[in-house]
């Protein structure tokens, strides 16, 4: 497991906010990629979860 909480809740309400609207997919992707790591997700589970290289999550 993964470092878990360390956003604030503020910080975690905005990502939130922000992975529904923000216009650039690349930018949602970043965004959800701190929310599963805040959730204590590791690496490798996100690049699995969400289809994208472990570099990427790194």
């Amino acid at each position: 497991m993964g470092v878990r909480n360390y956003l604030t809740s503020e910080e975690k309400q905005e990502l939130q906010k922000q992975l529904k609207f923000h216009e650039h997919p690349d930018i949602r992707e970043r965004i959800l990629i701190l929310l599963l790591r805040n959730d204590g997700r590791t690496q490798q589970e996100i690049a699995n979860l969400i289809g994208c290289s472990l570099r990427k999550v790194a």
